[in-house]
């Protein structure tokens, strides 16, 4: 064989294997109906809400994770309460959106069972975006990733104002349960 036919033969093996390794472990994950939950109720009073249409994505190759949620999608036991977070505490009118960028350490998603995670990243609600740090786990079964993580965000962090009046009623650090189902993208 001549030394271009080697050549080029040699860099299409090498690039069908870069090829074959991105698809085989660099696979996306995806959602559209993760589930955020949070309660920031106190003694006083149960203040929760859930939003089951949280879009997330997962990417394996990079263990860079994304979410997404609107926040008028939480919803409240009590209508009232809804249309106080919305137009009072959240304006989401303003601000109507809730993002977290970050990425996953500890996690392999070539490795089925449930994996111990650190994920760490940037909150952005109430257009104030903090850094958080929490520990969850990820799921890797039947070919899907399942997520779960809690942690907590202080509402002063996020210029969350909270009138005098219902102070007593609500939590100043409010808990969050993140968790979501990713299939692979196609």
């Amino acid at each position: 064989m001549s030394t271009i036919i080697k050549n080029n033969l040699s860099s299409f093996f090498i690039l069908f294997a870069v090829l074959l390794t991105t698809q085989s472990f660099g696979q996306k994950y995806f959602t559209k109906t993760g589930s955020i939950y949070f309660s920031a109720g106190s003694s006083l009073e149960k203040i929760e809400a859930t939003n089951k249409a949280a879009n997330c994505v997962f990417d394996g190759a990079t263990n860079k994770i994304e979410w997404g949620v609107l926040i008028k999608g939480f919803q409240f036991e009590k209508a009232l309460m809804q249309e106080h977070f919305n137009e009072n505490y959240l304006e989401s009118t303003k601000f109507p959106k809730g993002i977290f960028k970050g990425s996953v350490s500890g996690f392999d998603p070539k490795k089925s069972g449930v994996q111990n995670v650190k994920v760490t990243g940037d909150l952005t609600i109430h257009g104030v975006t903090k850094s958080v740090t929490t520990d969850g786990t990820m799921t890797v079964k039947d070919g899907k990733i399942d997520i779960l993580a809690n942690f907590t965000a202080t509402l002063a962090d996020y210029k969350v104002d909270i009138p005098s009046v219902v102070k007593e009623q609500i939590s100043k650090i409010v808990k969050i349960k993140v968790s979501a189902s990713l299939a692979a993208l196609k």
